[in-house]
C-alpha cells in the first residue's frame, strides 16, 4: 500500500510535530507500506521520511523543481520525482497513493487536504483520508466546516469523507481500512436533506 502524508515544511514549528511525523513514518514502514511525501528533507517532511527509512521502509518523494533548493530535496528517497509545479506535484502524489494521512501544517497542507477531501466528497475517489491530530490543531477547522454545514454550504456527508486519529498507530489503522462509499448522486443527496 502507498500512503501519502501531507505535512509541513516549516522550520519554525514545535519539536512535538516533528516527533509525530517521524513516529508516523515509522509505523507506515513497519506495516510494510510505502510512504509518499512532498520530497523535502526538512521539517515534518524530512521527519516522516527519516522515520520510514529508519524502520526499513520505502519512500517516494514528489517535489516541484522550484522548491528543490527551498525545501531541500530529499535525495535519499528511493524514488524522487521532480515536477514542473505544485499542481503536478499534487496530481502525482494523488495518483501514486492508496490512502492519505494529514498532519498539522500550514496553508499548503490545508490546500492538499481540501483538494483530496473535496474529491472524496464528490465521489472522485473512495480512498481513506485520515487527519492525525493528537493536540486539537484542527479543532477550528472542524468548527468551521460544521458551521458551513449548518448554513447549507456543504453536503450532508462532508464528515463521512474523513476519519480522525489521535495516534500514529490509529492513523495507519484507519488508512488501511476501506471506508464505505459516501453519498454522491443527486437522488441520494435529495433524500439526505
Amino acid at each position: 500500500m502507498f500512503i501519502c502524508v501531507y505535512c509541513s515544511s516549516s522550520l519554525r514549528i514545535d519539536q512535538r510535530y516533528l516527533d509525530l511525523a517521524r513516529d508516523l513514518g515509522g509505523h507506515i514502514a513497519a506495516r510494510g507500506h510505502t510512504l509518499v511525501s512532498g520530497g523535502a528533507k526538512i521539517s515534518c517532511m524530512g521527519a516522516v521520511t527519516s522515520g520510514a527509512r529508519a524502520a526499513g521502509g520505502r519512500t517516494v518523494g514528489v517535489i516541484p523543481r522550484a522548491l528543490m533548493d527551498v525545501e531541500i530535496a530529499d535525495d535519499a528517497s528511493d524514488e524522487l520525482i521532480v515536477t514542473a509545479d505544485m499542481r503536478e506535484r499534487k496530481g502525482v502524489m494523488d495518483a501514486r497513493s492508496d490512502a492519505f494521512v494529514v498532519l498539522p501544517g500550514g496553508i499548503g497542507t490545508l490546500e492538499e487536504l481540501f483538494e483530496i477531501w473535496t474529491a472524496r466528497v464528490i465521489g472522485l475517489h473512495e480512498r481513506p483520508l485520515v487527519i492525525l491530530d493528537p493536540w486539537g490543531f484542527y479543532d477550528p477547522l472542524r468548527d468551521m466546516v460544521t458551521s458551513m454545514y449548518d448554513k447549507g454550504f456543504t453536503r450532508p456527508d462532508v464528515f463521512d469523507a474523513i476519519t480522525w486519529a489521535s495516534t500514529p498507530e490509529e492513523a495507519v489503522d484507519r488508512a488501511e481500512a476501506r471506508t464505505p462509499r459516501i453519498t454522491t448522486s443527486a437522488e441520494e443527496l435529495a433524500e439526505a436533506e
